[in-house]
């Protein structure tokens, strides 16, 4: 369940964060040390229980806020993050996976370079406006397709997932879940495109063009190998499920209307107040989605190997997630007063300004191994949590936080949601994926060095 939705939460709560210490942050970090670690070290235990051991650290959060604040304190909270923010966030996910799955591209063209680099393209750019796990889910079928009959593909997957699961997410709010925590927490839809082009193209445009020229020699190298039959030879493209083509421009239809239409009216739900703007966005989403269901043609999904578990995990573990993190936020409410002082000190100047270089690098390195979301949160409310300050007299430090949210999420499998995706299908198709280390010497080598050239660049 989502953070608070405004910047003196903690306070609103009653949650006193510059006398809670740090113990309170231990079951957001087992709980994120549990994502990370389950799929690779526990798979069947994990794929079976965890839900289970989701409730259980978000368990170890309630019960103690419950017996040291007291019942109403613990509910507000609670609540609080579970109805401003969390409902509204997965609503948004349920939509675009459910939309985007009803889409079907089939046919297939043959995966030369220049085709490949069209078609990572293309993703990146769909990755903004569809999402990053719309894209994803939407593309990585009609690309390995294309690559089957090569021996050398598995680099193509690697590359979608810098690309069209990561750096192509970062220019709206529908992109990738971090910016979308930010757009429920004040931040403007278009602010990101405004922002972060610059960076999206440099990092972006830099990607692409190693991922051009290592394709191309490794095609060169494949000339003189014994030819591999086809097993889905070029046939025309189709884009099949273009009902839902209009449901997509809906959803964001609908979280535009909620960023321009404010009446001012607001429904109290068990002390909670929600803004009606927030509601109607969030029914006509989820009604969005109820009626691509009806329309989609069931063939379509199959084709697409659609079905439920995605979305499923993605709710339970953020519902988890974002409860452990409620006494985070207040923690970091307090500033320099609080427990996470040190961290505090490290993203700030000797002159007390933020540095906006260390919130790039660390905001991007938490994102490699925690998800990306919210890491986002945490260094959202340590830069002040005000997003009217952060857009305009801190838009740089806002700007490093989102980009390393979203563009380091790519360093490894568990950084973003939809890599572990594109990995499984890739591998379920018979690509020759790297293991976890093997995909991080990866990306070292291909991002590492565009990421410091825009740090410095961009965030110096």
């Amino acid at each position: 369940m989502l953070l608070p939705a405004q910047a003196l939460a903690a306070e609103e709560h009653g949650l006193p964060g510059q006398t809670m210490p740090l113990w309170w942050a231990l079951p957001f970090a087992g709980l994120l040390l549990s994502i990370a670690t389950g799929p690779l070290l526990f798979h069947h235990a994990w794929e079976q229980h965890y839900g289970k051991i989701t409730a259980f650290w978000a368990a170890l959060v309630i019960v103690p806020l419950a017996v040291a604040f007291g019942i109403p304190s613990a509910t507000e909270a609670v609540l609080h993050a579970l109805l401003t923010e969390y409902m509204s966030f997965i609503i948004l996910l349920f939509a675009l996976f459910t939309i985007s799955g009803g889409i079907l591209v089939a046919g297939n063209i043959h995966g030369t370079p220049l085709v490949n680099a069209g078609l990572l393209l293309i993703g990146a750019v769909l990755a903004s406006i569809i999402g990053t796990t719309g894209a994803s889910m939407i593309l990585i079928r009609p690309i390995l397709r294309a690559n089957d009959n090569r021996p050398f593909n598995a680099h193509v997957a690697i590359f979608f997932i810098f690309l069209v699961s990561n750096i192509g997410g970062s220019l709206t709010p529908l992109g990738d879940p971090p910016l979308f925590v930010g757009f429920l927490r004040g931040v403007d839809f278009f602010w990101t495109t405004a922002n972060l082009w610059q960076e999206t193209l440099f990092v972006g445009g830099v990607v692409l063009a190693v991922f051009l020229a290592i394709d191309i020699i490794l095609h060169r190298r494949e000339g003189g190998a014994p030819k591999i039959k086809d097993p889905t030879p070029d046939t025309k493209v189709r884009i099949r499920g273009l009902a839902n083509l209009p449901l997509l421009a809906g959803v964001i239809g609908a979280i535009l209307l909620s960023a321009i239409w404010k009446p001012g009216v607001s429904v109290s739900v068990l002390g909670v107040s929600l803004e009606l703007q927030d509601l109607a966005r969030d029914a006509i989403i989820l009604a969005l989605a109820l009626l691509s269901l009806r329309v989609s043609y069931k063939s379509h999904r199959e084709a697409n190997g659609f079905n439920w578990e995605p979305i499923s995990e993605v709710a339970k573990l953020f519902a988890g997630i974002f409860i452990c993190i409620v006494p985070v936020v207040a923690i970091l409410k307090a500033g320099h007063d609080g427990a996470l002082a040190p961290l505090v000190s490290l993203v700030t100047s000797p002159s007390g300004e933020p540095n906006d270089l260390a919130y790039f690098w660390l905001t991007g390195v938490l994102s490699s191994f925690l998800d990306n979301a919210p890491t986002y949160l945490v260094f959202f409310e340590l830069a002040g949590g005000d997003p009217q300050h952060l857009m305009t007299s801190f838009a740089s430090t806002l700007a490093a936080i989102s980009a390393g949210a979203v563009f380091m999420g790519a360093n490894t499998y568990i950084g973003n949601a939809p890599n572990f995706m594109v990995y499984a299908i890739a591998r379920h198709r018979g690509v020759k994926m790297p293991g976890f280390f093997g995909y991080m010497a990866w990306s070292g080598l291909v991002l590492i060095p565009p990421f410091l050239i825009a740090g410095f660049l961009f965030f110096r």
